[in-house]
């Protein structure tokens, strides 16, 4: 286990390490603020680095009283790269008994990394904390939450889904980027164009990021880490894991549920759907909202987050 400690530009006190957690994956995180602030778990989605959760978005947190912390799923960023490769099956027969509610083999599930995210507040020493996942994230902190409900003391919600078959299919321009990419032997600007391509398409209509901002941002990530084959392996977990409606009904923590109106990759209807399965959920469902954190936002997202955290 390596960290390290620095100050950003404003103060904020930031923590960096490798946690070995869960059989030995190695978790890259992150923590932002005092410790003696109240833990903030960040869990981001499919083939997304932790980068996706925006510094400032978490400074915002960390001015709220919380001790923010967001990692690299494994198989992204800089955490363990599984060596085991997915089993062999055709990616629209495996979308296929997804919608039916079938599970297909795979290398892993959400329900490992679940417990991957637990084996970090484990390592941190935490033995509960707010939790907030978003996308896959959100699945993940799904488990977590309706699988050890004494570490979690708040749970949110962002853009996600309980897996239910017949749930509305994402918008076929949205999955393509992601079912597909620019190809072997592509150039880096090939690449960071696809990515920029990827934001644009997903991305909230209503507050749509100007195109050098996410061309820089596309860059940073490639830069930090490239790793395709990750992607795919968890793209197959989530069509792998089943429904997660009966992990979700067991989730006692005070729940908020926040869905972009114009989420063209994970439907609002998957996001009311996780509000129905868990008792005493609060549904937010955003006009203008994509499938993506726009800076516009960040003050609402915040001040839900926050106040769905004081209701415990």
């Amino acid at each position: 286990m390596t960290s390290s400690e620095r100050l950003t530009d404003n103060t904020t006190i930031v923590r960096s390490g490798m946690a070995s957690v869960n059989g030995g994956i190695e978790i890259c995180y992150e923590e932002r603020g005092p410790e003696t602030g109240e833990p903030l778990l960040l869990i981001m989605g499919l083939g997304a680095q932790m980068l996706l959760w925006p510094e400032e978005f978490c400074d915002m947190l960390v001015h709220k009283g919380y001790r923010v912390i967001r990692m690299d799923n494994r198989d992204i960023g800089l955490s363990t790269k599984i060596k085991l490769k997915t089993p062999p099956m055709n990616d629209l027969v495996r979308m296929a008994r997804f919608s039916l509610g079938l599970k297909s083999p795979s290398a892993y599930t959400l329900y490992d990394m679940a417990r991957d995210a637990e084996g970090l507040l484990d390592h941190l020493g935490i033995r509960e904390a707010h939790v907030v996942g978003a996308s896959m994230g959100g699945m993940i902190a799904q488990i977590l939450a309706g699988s050890s409900p004494a570490r979690v003391k708040s749970l949110g919600i962002i853009f996600s889904s309980t897996n239910q078959p017949l749930l509305p299919p994402p918008h076929p321009e949205a999955i393509a980027p992601l079912m597909k990419g620019p190809g072997k032997g592509a150039s880096t600007d090939e690449l960071v164009a696809h990515s920029v391509k990827l934001f644009r398409v997903i991305g909230s209509p209503a507050y749509q990021e100007p195109p050098h901002e996410r061309e820089a941002f596309a860059r940073r990530l490639h830069e930090r880490s490239y790793h395709p084959a990750g992607v795919k392996r968890q793209f197959t977990a989530v069509l792998s894991s089943g429904s997660l409606k009966p992990v979700a009904r067991k989730i006692t923590a005070p729940t908020v549920v926040i869905h972009g109106k114009e989420d063209r990759l994970v439907r609002p209807g998957c996001g009311k759907a996780v509000a129905r399965a868990i008792r005493g959920a609060e549904l937010h469902m955003i006009p203008g909202m994509g499938h993506d954190l726009p800076r516009a936002l960040w003050p609402k997202l915040v001040h839900l987050i926050d106040s769905n955290a004081k209701r415990r």
